[in-house]
């Protein structure tokens, strides 16, 4: 009887100790994955000389690109990292923890003569001429200078086939909006603003160079850059960027206002976080798609840096027969085919504290 009664405990004890690996490995498992992994936004994390491992992981604890400090110490010493290397890095949460521990520990071979700069998309021309004139010695107003210099302008059209004369549109604030690709570039330190321009200009044509033939072929690249700027703003998700693009098209088939406030934004030169008055919205300008007399029209040009995907949407949309959208205060997208059906979507979203504003 006792002898059963030990291998009763046994089992039982073995039987513990099974689940508990299987949960244990299971959370280590869940810890160590991407935190999102369709997040496709950089985050730039600045590891000071000096930190300690258990600093290192606090700091990419509160800045939400691991789960967990303890887990990133934990596997430091797991998987044999002698040093991690103090640097800027540009971290995302759809990385691993152990891609991310490898990129620490390997460091960014840091030169002091090599310029690391992220333009991200979605920002404007203005955005970019503070990152460049913080990053090299180079003024904003000479950045912008040199961007809006039209004879300089004009010689860049000879080496690019996209940028077309519909920039040089008098009412047009930056002429190169929304033509810089954004996308994370080295330069040397003592690079001027016209080597800085050229690069991301050749980054663009290769964006573009899949849609080429499409492109001169209807004459549309300065149209379709436009469009593509405001879906970049306006969505989120390939998805709806794509289905975006196909409810502007058919309000424009059937003449009607775009009614975007990303474009009034522009149009006013704002940012996004200040509120804008009805007498605002309705401001007379060739950007502001929400004044009554753009009516069937696109904005003059570009509102913003353009991601591929954004080019994709515009060249490529969803067909579809909605006339309106609009998003709640967590992104998601709704679309309507008549006003009364939006303006009730709206009254929803307010009544259920979604509301973006």
């Amino acid at each position: 009887m006792k002898g059963k009664r030990k291998v009763k405990i046994t089992i039982a004890i073995l039987l513990v100790m099974g689940i508990s690996l299987i949960l244990l490995s299971f959370i280590y498992t869940y810890l160590v994955m991407p935190i999102d992994k369709n997040s496709k936004a950089d985050i730039e994390i600045v590891i000071e000389p000096g930190m300690s491992t258990r600093d290192i992981g606090k700091l990419l604890e509160e800045r939400e690109v691991i789960r967990s400090s303890q887990v990133f110490v934990f596997y430091t010493r797991i998987s044999k990292c002698n040093s991690l290397k103090a640097s800027t890095y540009n971290l995302s949460k759809n990385m691993s923890l152990p891609i991310i521990v490898d990129k620490i520990c390997k460091g960014n071979n840091y030169n002091d003569n090599v310029v690391n700069i992220t333009f991200k998309e979605g920002k404007r021309i203005t955005d970019y001429a503070k990152l460049i004139s913080r990053e090299f010695s180079i003024s904003y107003d000479e950045v912008i200078k040199s961007m809006n210099d039209v004879d300089y302008l004009k010689s860049l059209q000879s080496d690019y086939w996209f940028l077309t004369d519909e920039m040089l549109n008098q009412n047009i604030y930056y002429p190169l909006e929304g033509y810089l690709a954004p996308d994370t570039y080295q330069f040397d330190k003592n690079s001027d603003v016209k080597q800085i321009i050229e690069v991301m200009l050749d980054q663009m044509a290769h964006n573009l160079e899949k849609y080429k033939d499409k492109l001169i072929v209807n004459k549309q690249v300065h149209n379709y850059i436009t469009m593509a700027s405001l879906t970049e703003l306006e969505g989120v998700t390939k998805k709806d960027r794509k289905m975006i693009v196909g409810v502007f098209n058919n309000r424009l088939q059937n003449n009607m206002n775009l009614g975007s406030d990303v474009t009034t934004y522009y149009a006013l030169q704002k940012p996004m976080t200040e509120d804008l008055t009805a007498q605002e919205f309705q401001t007379s300008n060739p950007y502001n798609t929400r004044s009554s007399d753009m009516i069937g029209k696109l904005p003059v040009g570009p509102i913003c840096s353009v991601s591929k995907e954004s080019i994709e949407a515009a060249i490529n949309p969803t067909n579809n027969n909605y006339l309106y959208f609009v998003a709640d205060k967590n992104g998601k997208i709704y679309y309507n085919k008549t006003n009364s059906e939006h303006l009730q979507t709206v009254k929803e979203i307010k009544e259920a504290g979604n509301w973006i504003w």
